[in-house]
């Protein structure tokens, strides 16, 4: 089974149907609100409300399933080694009394909300999309905002890549077993061919590009001009409500506290 994006199940779902720019505004301010608190509680009431949104998303749970295992793994490990690395943190300080749980709890529900925030912005937005708003709405130039759309959409052509370089070297008898060493040696050889592959790739890609003039600098129209409707400015507002209660309730339980303070 190949890696591939996550298939959009219903385009027309809440989240996908959604302006772009205003995903990512919703995105920014989750991010912000989790990174600017280093309490439990601020980034959980955040994540309850991305899990709403998850409904939103029109996302098959096959694909919602994909996205967020790595998510999850990545969280409890960082919170597992913050927890046990409380007492010398530099960016969550603790005076020796501390519980080092809640601490290491509270990291991992931060990078989860941040993680989250921008997967839900970004598995449900088309990359032609998201450079048409770009140029449409914050007037981006046009070089950068295909170049941001060609990223993208090498994202799943790098996610296959990964995976037959792995497939190729089982088929050769290329095994790790239950070595960590050699598992650490393979999985360095196979981003070293992958980052390779990437810098050829793109060296093609730039070339392709500007063999078809998007370096000329002749001015350009969009073929699916944006534009926010009510319901887009409804999802930031909803998400600014989010962030202000997520801090509101920390605030009155006594958890608040600055990631900076």
């Amino acid at each position: 089974m190949h890696l591939r994006a996550p298939a959009l199940a219903n385009p027309a779902a809440f989240l996908p149907a959604a302006d772009p720019i205003a995903k990512l505004g919703a995105a920014v301010i989750v991010m912000a609100v989790a990174f600017a608190s280093r309490d439990p509680v601020t980034p959980a009431i955040l994540l309850a409300g991305e899990g709403v949104a998850l409904a939103g998303t029109g996302l098959r749970p096959a694909a919602v399933g994909r996205l967020l295992l790595p998510l999850v793994v990545v969280a409890t490990l960082l919170g597992t080694l913050n927890a046990l690395l409380a007492g010398t943190s530099a960016v969550l300080p603790t005076d020796g009394t501390a519980d080092r749980v809640a601490v290491g709890v509270a990291l991992g529900l931060r990078v989860a909300a941040i993680a989250l925030a921008g997967i839900l912005a970004l598995a449900t937005t088309d990359p032609a999309d998201l450079a048409a708003g770009l140029i449409g709405h914050l007037h981006m130039p046009a070089r950068l905002a295909v170049g941001a759309l060609a990223t993208l959409r090498l994202v799943p052509v790098l996610a296959i890549e990964w995976q037959s370089i792995g497939m190729a070297r089982r088929a050769r008898g290329v095994d790790a077993g239950r070595n960590p060493l050699v598992a650490a040696r393979l999985a360095f050889t196979a981003v070293v061919i992958l980052l390779v592959s990437t810098i050829r790739r793109a060296a093609r890609l730039a070339m392709a590009m500007d063999a078809r003039g998007f370096d000329s600098g002749t001015p350009r129209t969009l073929a699916r001009p944006p534009r926010m409707r009510r319901t887009d400015w409804l999802l930031l507002l909803a998400t600014a409500v989010l962030g202000v209660v997520a801090v509101a309730v920390s605030v009155a339980v006594g958890s608040w506290a600055f990631i900076f303070g």
